[in-house]
């Protein structure tokens, strides 16, 4: 029986997101198990064929999705992250581009016999990475800031000229082999690339203006932003094919850039949108191969091309296009490695074969394998290397999860000395001066200023941090952190401490029901955490043993004593909440704060009096 189209719509979903589920759990890259997926149910078993099954639906589909994706990735380029790296995204944006077109080109006319026409069409084309393919590993590797951000930025930017680049070769071939050279097809080209990027301007201030006058409701934001992000590609594609894809990408640059309130609110929306439709369309993509053209990518030209273009194309072009730049030969040997290739290769070049194809071009037939045979290849490569090759240059965050801190005062001091004494990241982040005496006389690291703030995004490095913990003495305080974090971090990864003190039990109910989790128990407050430092109590590690089981420590622990955290021997970290069942095994630390032994009680009360 043939799936209907409502159960296909179903299935994709739930694969694309079945996917990212399974690559969260066991720590593989999400693009490399969704094209597996759709390989499976496609061309493989043959259970759907979404190209043949949408019809005439399929392609603007693909294309819409493309637009948000891009846009969505562009809502993200702000120029105060560019601060010390402008140099080299630049360079690996204009010189190394032009280096990868001419050398990837070179080699699809010498390596895979292509006509030249359709050599310089693909090689620019395959210039491009794309938001698609970078941002999901970017999610699972876990960088440092420096080529996190260049990545992205190069992804995001060259997506466009790539598919720019692959329209103008077309067009210039097209120009010099006519019987008769009219140049009003390359003008066109030229003017229609600076249209769409004016015309993406020029949507992008509008739309701001628009929030910035409160002409737009609050629930009507994100459906216009969406309603006018397709109009801006349309218009532009429409056209010049090709061009859409700047206009938005213009567009999303100039929001971001606009420092409006609105657009960062709408910006977490945007990104579970941008994850559901990369991952419907990985599966769509693949899921509509041809069992031959899967086949046909184990040939011996197509691999010699796809190793010439990772291991000799990629690094020349990083290298040449950095020199003279102040990124680091690990940073150089990183980027100049990691160029996986996704959806704006696989759509474009679809395009681009029928069209050569049509005029009689030799080797267009080829193009759709030689694509997906090098987003196939840099897909898996990357994908399972990425991570393994930043810890082996040093430029991966990896090691025990580091926690962040909101508010510093007496507990939070000792839970910073505590977190250091086991090599965990820690920073204490507070917007008083006097408050940070205490954190900066213990020697740990701190943040002077306001964790809301702007700025701070932009001068703090969070990634280090799995956890964050807001502790001041203002309970609503803490809950609007952990509400504005917790779609950053996750909610089992955001604490805040008790709303509740003893003279207030129940008067805090909305405080409690919003934001992160309460930290360690309901009925212990701040207020009660610091008076307890302040009579004595200490931090204390227990490591839990088979001998000297988790149920025996808990049985033989005093009463007043406080579980704050237990750290595993892999270095994962677990906060103790009520919310949260931990169970200690033999080889797990324990953190408590307990309280000072009957002989320094005694020496205490002694010099109290």
């Amino acid at each position: 029986m043939v799936p209907s189209v409502l159960f296909e719509i179903m299935l994709i979903g739930l694969l694309g997101i079945g996917s990212q589920w399974l690559s969260w759990r066991y720590r593989m890259p999400a693009i490399v198990v969704m094209s597996v997926a759709g390989l499976l149910v496609g061309p493989i078993f043959g259970l759907i064929n979404p190209e043949e099954d949408f019809g005439n639906l399929y392609r603007p589909i693909i294309t819409v999705a493309v637009a948000i994706i891009l846009f969505e990735g562009s809502l993200n380029l702000n120029y105060k992250e560019l601060r010390g790296l402008g140099k080299p995204v630049f360079r690996i944006s204009t010189v190394g581009a032009f280096i990868a077109w001419i050398a990837g080109s070179l080699f699809a006319h010498y390596i895979v016999g292509l006509s030249w026409a359709v050599a310089f069409v693909i090689g620019g084309l395959f210039i491009v990475t794309g938001p698609t393919v970078i941002l999901p590993l970017l999610r699972q590797s876990k960088l440092k800031p420096r080529p996190a951000k260049i990545l992205k930025w190069e992804g995001i930017i060259v997506d466009p000229i790539g598919a720019l680049l692959a329209v103008f070769a077309f067009e210039i071939i097209a120009y010099f082999t006519a019987n008769s050279p009219d140049g009003s097809a390359l003008l066109l080209f030229f003017a229609a690339s600076i249209f769409a990027a004016i015309l993406g301007w020029a949507c992008g201030r509008g739309i701001g203006w628009m929030f910035e006058t409160g002409n737009i409701p609050e629930y009507l934001k994100s459906p216009v932003v969406f309603v006018v992000v397709i109009l801006c590609f349309t218009l532009a594609d429409e056209i010049m094919h090709e061009t859409g894809l700047l206009a938005v990408t213009a567009m999303g640059m100039t929001l971001a850039n606009m420092g409006i309130s609105s657009v960062a609110d709408m910006r977490h929306f945007k990104e579970n949108m941008s994850m559901l439709l990369i991952s419907a369309i990985f599966i769509m993509l693949t899921a509509s191969l041809k069992l031959e053209v899967l086949l046909e990518i184990f040939q011996p030209e197509i691999i010699g091309y796809v190793l010439l273009m990772m291991f000799i194309v990629r690094p020349l072009s990083i290298f040449l296009s950095t020199i003279g730049t102040d990124l680091t030969l690990n940073e150089k040997l990183l980027v100049g490695w990691i160029a996986p290739r996704g959806i704006v290769a696989l759509t474009v070049s679809s395009y681009f074969a029928s069209v050569l194809g049509d005029a009689g071009y030799e080797g267009a037939s080829i193009i759709i394998t030689l694509t997906f045979g090098l987003v196939f290849f840099t897909v898996v490569a990357h994908g399972f290397s990425i991570g393994w090759l930043a810890k082996k240059l040093h430029l991966s965050m990896e090691g025990r999860p580091g926690t962040l801190i909101v508010g510093s005062n007496d507990f939070t001091v000792e839970l910073g000395k505590s977190l250091n004494k086991l090599k965990a990241p820690v920073i204490i982040i507070d917007s008083s001066w006097e408050r940070l005496r205490k954190t900066r006389e213990a020697g740990i690291p701190f943040y002077h200023g306001e964790i809301l703030s702007e700025q701070t995004e932009y001068h703090l490095d969070t990634t280090p941090y799995e956890y964050l913990i807001a502790a001041t003495e203002f309970h609503s305080y803490n809950a609007l952190v952990c509400t504005t974090f917790m779609p950053e971090y996750g909610r089992t990864n955001v604490y805040k401490s008790s709303p509740y003190t003893w003279t207030e039990k129940g008067m805090n109910d909305v405080v409690d029901k919003i934001g992160g989790r309460i930290l360690f128990k309901r009925d212990i407050a701040m207020e009660d955490l610091t008076s307890k430092i302040r009579n004595g109590f200490t931090f204390k590690q227990t490591t839990i043993t088979e001998q000297y089981n988790y149920n025996r420590y808990i049985n033989e622990r005093d009463s007043e004593t406080v579980l704050l955290f237990m750290l595993k021997p892999s270095g994962k970290m677990y906060y103790y909440s009520e919310e949260l069942k931990i169970t200690p095994e033999p080889e797990d630390i324990v953190v408590s704060l307990a309280p000072p032994n009957k002989e320094h009680k005694r020496i205490q009360d002694k010099q109290e009096k």
